[in-house]
């Protein structure tokens, strides 16, 4: 595969970067995210790279969705539950912005280990948009430094796997001991949050059917270190069939409330995904 690499610059890419996470945060509401300019980052926030590289940081963000799990449900979480917690929390915000600027607007930004902070007190993230993206030829970036232009759209979806997988590997080295998973499980949490980024943010365009198809392509099959995203479809009593799947890389939200597992989860039977989702 050949691309055509240019040298970064701040400017237009950055503008438009922060203009797509802007759109993002205001099309998501459970995306807790505002977008911060260069320079004027949050002191109090940590980054993945602090959580990859200092092992206090990263304890203290195990505590932090230890002391909200307990806030919310008023269960006192394993560690090696709010680890997962505390990760699936971080994946899935960057599987929304990466994967949700691919999916609005065909562009993949690379978002460096110190451009996403997440404030422990709050549970809120901040974003500084950065200088780089990927992008295919007839983009309106395409000639612009700071751009990597790719030949099709399959190489571009190469470019979303990798620059998610860049960002994640650090933390997931870190975190996988006290999250007590292994690659397997952690890579799958991975790909699962990329996957069902894009598709909370087609269901809330009014788009599921086309995000699906959409994040299938991104994951027909399973491309190592993701698996696949494997849709399938549910024929429920009303005559419809129904959107599901099912979690390689469980999210443990059933360890806090078992009766409440996750729709998505592997103990939710279909039986029960179809009383949820036909109700």
């Amino acid at each position: 595969m050949s691309v055509a690499l240019k040298t970064p610059s701040a400017g237009a890419v950055t503008h438009a970067l922060g203009a797509a996470y802007r759109r993002l945060a205001d099309i998501c509401e459970t995306l807790a995210v505002r977008v911060v300019e260069p320079g004027h980052e949050s002191q109090a926030a940590v980054t993945a790279a602090e959580l990859a590289s200092d092992r206090s940081v990263l304890d203290a963000f195990v505590d932090a969705e230890a002391a909200r799990i307990h806030a919310r449900y008023g269960v006192a979480a394993r560690r090696d539950v709010a680890a997962s917690r505390a990760l699936h929390g971080y994946a899935w915000t960057l599987g929304v912005l990466l994967g949700g600027t691919w999916y609005l607007e065909r562009r993949v930004p690379r978002i460096r280990p110190e451009d996403l902070r997440l404030d422990l007190t709050t549970g809120t993230y901040e974003i500084t948009p950065g200088t780089e993206l990927a992008c295919l030829p007839s983009d309106p970036l395409a000639a612009l430094p700071g751009t990597l232009t790719t030949p099709q759209e399959e190489s571009l979806r190469a470019a979303l796997r990798r620059s998610t997988a860049d960002h994640m590997r650090p933390l997931l080295a870190a975190i996988g001991p006290v999250a007590r998973r292994g690659a397997r499980s952690l890579w799958g949490m991975v790909a699962d949050d990329l996957v069902s980024g894009i598709w909370y943010l087609g269901r809330m365009l009014g788009q599921e059917a086309t995000a699906v198809r959409a994040a299938t392509d991104v994951l027909p099959i399973a491309v190592p270190p993701y698996p696949a995203a494997a849709f399938r479809h549910l024929a429920g009593d009303d005559g419809r069939r129904h959107i599901t799947r099912t979690r390689t890389g469980c999210c443990m939200f059933y360890a806090i409330k078992p009766a409440e597992a996750c729709v998505t989860c592997p103990r939710t039977s279909d039986a029960e995904r179809l009383r949820r989702l036909q109700n």
